[in-house]
């Protein structure tokens, strides 16, 4: 089953479920993605977490059976998931911008959430610059910290508090390497190499790890042998800049068309330095042929 085939399927399964106690992990079940694999697609072609769209989909569905319906507010509470009618409001002011109560008014305004379905969605504009290679297996090690599924964004807040701290220049120094003036630098950044659990994913800041490393005290990982789906930037004035569009693009653009699917392996970043003090950046996605 191609990627846009399976996304849709998760789109039906997240529509027949939303009544039931639907959690963000369970939507993955129709699919051939793990649950982080698969929620880290949704973010990046819909544009939003999955539990954010579900959460969207339950209050849009409550929505129209209190302006339908007799239903108490408490019971839809329950129906859809919240601990309390406090916790369902709450939610549903945030969504609506009204309580459920004034929900109940003739002419009320409300924000409903349709729900999504995923085309192929045709690109010329801008070119891509990518490639495919294949690598034998590898180790890393380095500093890792544990995100929630909805916490990509705090990604770039770790970089930064890592590099003030000087805790980067430590686990390169523990590699055994030099930090070359030009070429790749020795810091990756490293996402979805292990399963941390339901609704979260582990991201390092890492290098390679070699014969002359000193690991101990970090965290390291194997990333096994992997076809790699390759995009590269252009040149860019400081680091970090092209990363979130590399990817976005890489899932929503190229990928649904490309007669590959993504493996169940971790994401690379990888920066590289040029000889004019510049920046070109790159993400690496483990794919399949279909």
């Amino acid at each position: 089953m191609d990627l846009l085939s399976e996304l849709n399927a998760a789109m039906r399964y997240v529509e027949a479920h939303l009544d039931d106690d639907l959690a963000s992990d369970d939507v993955s079940s129709v699919t051939s993605y793990s649950p982080y694999h698969f929620g880290r697609l949704f973010y990046y072609i819909a544009g939003m977490p999955l539990s954010e769209y579900i959460r969207k989909r339950k209050l849009s569905l409550a929505a129209a059976e209190l302006q339908s319906g007799g239903d108490r507010v408490i019971d839809l509470a329950v129906k859809y998931g919240y601990d309390s009618a406090d916790s369902f409001t709450r939610a549903f002011v945030k969504q609506h911008g009204i309580t459920p109560t004034a929900a109940r008014q003739f002419g009320a305004t409300l924000k409903i959430f349709l729900p999504l379905t995923f085309q192929i969605k045709v690109q010329g504009v801008n070119e891509m610059n990518w490639r495919i290679e294949e690598r034998e297996a590898f180790e890393v090690f380095g500093i890792e910290r544990i995100f929630r599924s909805d916490e990509t964004g705090k990604v770039t807040d770790f970089w930064t508090e890592c590099i003030r701290n000087g805790e980067d220049g430590k686990f390169v120094e523990a590699s055994g390497e030099t930090q070359p003036k030009t070429g790749e630098l020795l810091v990756k950044g490293i996402c979805g190499y292990r399963d941390t659990g339901a609704g979260s994913f582990p991201y390092m800041l890492g290098v390679y790890k070699s014969a002359n490393s000193k690991a101990d005290g970090y965290t390291t990982a194997v990333i096994p042998k992997s076809t790699w789906a390759i995009f590269r930037s252009g040149e860019l004035s400081g680091f970090g800049q092209a990363i979130p569009e590399l990817f976005n693009r890489a899932y929503s653009e190229w990928l649904p068309g490309s007669g590959y699917a993504k493996a169940d392996a971790a994401d690379l970043e990888l920066y590289y330095l040029t000889e004019n003090g510049k920046c070109i950046e790159e993400v690496w996605i483990p794919v399949r042929k279909l």
